[in-house]
């Protein structure tokens, strides 16, 4: 049978090359002109293309591409006059043979004698679903209707509307907001161009249907070419509204009047929020005004439900719809630098060539005649010659060339859009330098309070005064961040290519190593982490973190599965890996930016959205960090940052129904509450690093030195608020003395003091609970019989500082050996003189699995060791020795999933098994 049907496809193939049939082409527009390629490329003869009359000086672009391949080209301003054709046009017509007239895209009125003259008589392209959605404005009413299809048909011309037989049809799904340009972009033109071709090959191959439509199910829906049918009827639900106005975006614009002034409306979404500081203008024929406020203009519904629009054209021209009822900002110029100017030369010709025109900076691209189709054009040729991101939108809000440039070059500068990214900033002098950072919370792309009007403060460590308050997120503020974020994910992140998600993310590590010392100061004052080591452990691991996993967008990808096959079929499965959705982050306090930036990194490199709470006390930098996420050009709603408590804000993240994935780092105590709350709420995917207490075995044959060394580093690294912090050294007996006494003189060695000291090797524990804490645990070890040879108490009497403390001759059942201190507390043990499966025995009874490590000189011993070790990281004669490429997670009740390395994407991606059947 394969045989047969491989013979039948060769031999159609080359009968259409020797018999070439003969395809005159009407209608107009880019996307004819693409069908037009699309069937010379295939080896159709093209013997005319009939289209409209210049505009002016501008011809259409099917006309210009078929006369650069001496095609001829009829333009004929009518085809029939008085309902009957027109002679010449007939003669004309007739004068070029053809055997099937295609029509891609069509606004003329064909007569009968031209539809039926060719052999094949008409094929042509209707974008709707028919029987539904007939009429010329199909498309528009598909998303006024709210239909959760749409598509385009493919027909056979008869003297009906859009009523002949049916050749083909494809079908996609709506996405919520769906507008008239994101369904062309993504299926309409794209898949319309490819279908028209395969319609012209089943007519050359004589295997083309004729399947009549049905009635069941028509519908005719008028033209949208009067004003009254555009106008929006506030008087319905939110969700009708927001069909109304997404259905006529970007045209002809769906319209309102707003305080007394005709306003057009673009950019609608849901919106579930509380507009936050917003202005209130009366709409006609609603008994609830409008708010605008940061977010744009909020229009509620008769259902009480809101729809937020995001644009106005307000006297013709397009403004940012927060911007209604303000005087104009003054926007500074640019003076163009001599790259920026090479690029205006590049696009001024691309002006050109779209309008036909010698270009002014003046000269408007609408008002000289431009289209839909040609922004389209002018995006993508711009975002090839700048080299920058472009959306449809900033051609509306730039329509002129001089305005266009200057936000070309805004964005070739970093911007991302006319004016620049502001915030009500706090702002402090410390390291010899002037820092600013947000203390709102970022919700879709915008920093504003909370609803709760409740607020943390935020305190330093050194010198415990407060630093500033930061806004504290409630439950109303979450699901707000959790709906923005599903929004972009089914929105433009989620249609964002993986390469330019990548390219995105690698701008913003970009962004973060030039604000390096910045983030490595706001860190210490807030978390008191040493400066030196914030600078290449917090912020320069969390940029080589971003930098990995931007690498890995383009990668991420599935199987081809060989299975049985359903004979005399055959079967073929592949799996794909997808973005799990929307996932909620909830980071520690001790490592501020590099938690959020190893969870975070991996979730949106897979193609995730995120909502993060960071931790109650050391939220600065994760805000500084959604500043700069911001300035990057991460669409709005793609990252949300929440500070708040973790029994409101954290909860209602771990409790809501549209969040996927939960990523936690912390207590073990919190864990559990948090694995309950994923498996009640809608039994979420969530992945835990909790808990340690971390054995290093110190075996008598180990280098000397440099054990000591790894044993310091193992348990006072930043100042002991480490997750893999050493929890208890065995040391072998026949070295334990002097290695505690090399230890001992190691801790009087340390510089205790101002973090921001560059000779400061230990700084304050974090905040004042985990302090008081901390001493609560040194007075519980001694009690208990634990040897303390040094430090145990307070240094100094401001801030929170404590000195390296060390116990010795710890026995197995008291408290400080089960117990993780999370501090700069050193528990040693001592085993006996050649013990190897003893000491592994005693250092694996624990119902923690974090990290372990040993020093030897002995191979064997390593191999056997860190065999037997039961930890998710082994440290072999080094200790602390982390990197984005290896995986990093617990074992026991230590936790459960990875962060970083390949392994990290496996927590943010789920596996979609398709399964074909062909013979």
């Amino acid at each position: 049978m394969f045989a047969a049907a491989h013979f039948y496809r060769r031999f159609s193939t080359t009968q259409s090359v020797f018999n070439k049939m003969r395809v005159a082409i009407i209608g107009q527009s880019m996307f004819a002109g693409e069908v037009y390629k699309q069937l010379v490329k295939d080896g159709h003869k093209i013997v005319g293309v009939f289209t409209i009359p210049d505009q002016g000086v501008r011809e259409d672009p099917l006309a210009t591409t078929a006369k650069q391949d001496g095609i001829p080209v009829f333009k004929n301003k009518a085809w029939r006059k008085k309902g009957v054709a027109i002679p010449e046009v007939l003669d004309a017509y007739k004068s070029v043979e053809a055997d099937l007239n295609v029509m891609p895209f069509c606004s003329q009125f064909i007569p009968m004698e031209v539809i039926n003259m060719p052999k094949h008589k008409s094929i042509c392209y209707h974008p709707s679903i028919l029987p539904r959605g007939r009429g010329a404005s199909a498309i528009n009413w598909t998303l006024i209707k709210g239909d959760k299809k749409a598509g385009f048909s493919i027909f056979w011309a008869d003297d009906g509307l859009d009523t002949g037989p049916l050749l083909l049809q494809r079908i996609c799904d709506t996405h919520s907001n769906d507008t008239v340009d994101s369904l062309y972009n993504r299926f309409m033109y794209p898949e319309g161009i490819r279908a028209m071709a395969e319609a012209v090959r089943l007519v050359d191959n004589g295997m083309a249907p004729k399947m009549t439509q049905p009635e069941e199910g028509a519908t005719y829906d008028a033209m949208l070419n009067k004003k009254d049918l555009c106008k929006l009827n506030v008087a319905q639900s939110a969700a009708e509204i927001h069909d109304f106005i997404r259905g006529m975006d970007s045209v002809p614009g769906a319209w309102t009047i707003l305080d007394g002034k005709e306003v057009r409306l673009f950019g609608s979404k849901v919106y579930s929020g509380v507009p936050r500081k917003g202005r209130e203008y009366p709409i006609e024929g609603s008994a609830v005004p409008g708010v605008v406020h940061k977010g744009g203009l909020v229009i509620t519904g008769t259902d009480g439900k809101k729809v937020q629009v995001s644009r106005l054209t307000v006297d013709g021209k397009m403004m940012d719809a927060n911007k209604f009822g303000l005087a104009s900002a003054i926007v500074e110029d640019l003076v163009l630098t001599e790259d920026e100017l090479k690029v205006a030369e590049k696009l001024k010709a691309v002006w050109k060539a779209i309008l036909s025109i010698d270009i002014a900076p003046d000269t408007d691209f609408f008002d000289a005649g431009a289209g839909s189709m040609d922004v389209v054009r002018l995006v993508e040729e711009t975002k090839e010659k700048a080299e920058i991101e472009l959306e449809n939108e900033d051609v509306y809000m730039s329509t002129s060339f001089h305005e266009f440039m200057q936000m070309v070059a805004r964005k070739m500068r970093g911007g991302g859009g006319a004016v620049e990214f502001t915030y009500d900033a706090f702002k402090m002098r410390a390291n010899n330098m002037d820092l600013s950072f947000p203390t709102q919370l970022f919700i879709n792309g915008e920093f504003v309070d909370a609803t709760s009007g409740k607020v943390l403060h935020s305190i330093n460590p050194a010198t415990e005064e407060l630093i500033c308050d930061v806004q504290a997120a409630s439950k109303a503020d979450v699901d707000d961040a959790v709906m923005a974020a599903k929004d972009t994910f089914y929105g433009e992140w989620g249609n964002m290519n993986p390469r330019d998600r990548g390219a995105l993310i690698m701008k913003l590590a970009d962004l973060m190593d030039e604000h390096k010392e910045e983030l490595a100061t706001i860190e210490p004052d807030q978390s008191r982490a040493v400066y030196t080591l914030a600078l290449k452990t917090h912020v320069g691991m969390s940029i080589a973190t971003w930098r990995y996993f931007a690498g890995w967008c383009d990668k991420i990808q599935g199987k081809t599965i060989p299975i049985n096959n359903a004979r005399p079929n055959h079967n073929l499965t592949i799996t794909k890996r997808e973005p799990i959705g929307v996932c909620g982050l909830v980071t520690p306090w001790n490592y501020p930016l590099m938690m959020l930036s190893w969870k975070m990194a991996a979730c949106l490199a897979a193609g995730n959205t995120v909502v993060i709470k960071p931790a109650q006390v050391s939220p600065l930098t994760a805000l500084k960090f959604a500043e700069l996420s911001a300035k990057a050009g991460f669409p709005k709603g793609v990252i949300n940052v929440l500070p708040g408590s973790g029994s409101v804000c954290g909860q209602a993240i771990a409790d809501h129904p549209q969040v996927r994935k939960l990523g936690f780092t912390g207590s073990t105590e919190i864990g559990v509450t948090i694995m309950r709350s994923c498996a009640e709420s809608n039994l979420k995917k969530c992945s835990l690093e909790l808990g340690g207490k971390s054995p290093f075995i110190i075996f008598a044959d180990c280098d000397f030195e440099k054990a000591v060394r790894m044993v310091m580093s193992s348990v006072m690294f930043n100042k002991g608020e480490n997750c893999i912090a050493a929890g208890r050294i065995f040391i072998e007996d026949s070295i334990h003395d002097a290695f505690v006494e090399r230890v001992i003189e190691e801790c009087k060695k340390m510089s205790i003091g101002d973090p921001l000291n560059r000779g400061t090797a230990h700084g304050p524990q974090n905040h004042k609970a985990h302090f008081d804490k901390l001493l609560e645990y040194i007075d519980i070890s001694a009690k208990e019989g634990a040897k303390l040879v040094y430090g145990g108490k307070r240094y100094g009497d401001k801030g929170f500082y404590l000195y390296p403390t060390v116990f010795t001759e710890v026995e197995d059942h008291m408290w400080c050996a089960k117990e993780e201190s999370f501090g700069p507390i050193m528990i040693i043990s001592r085993f006996g003189n050649g013990e190897i499966m003893e000491v592994v025995n005693r250092a694996n009874d624990t119902e923690f699995g974090l990290a372990s490590g040993v020093m030897t000189k002995d191979l064997n011993k390593a191999l056997l060791v860190s065999e037997k070790l039961e930890a998710g990281t082994c440290f072999v004669n080094v200790y602390n020795k982390t990197d984005v490429a290896a995986p990093f997670g617990g074992f026991k009740q230590s936790g459960f999933g990875k962060d970083l390395g390949e392994e990290a994407l496996n927590e943010y991606l789920k596996t979609k098994t398709i399964t074909f059947e062909y013979n």
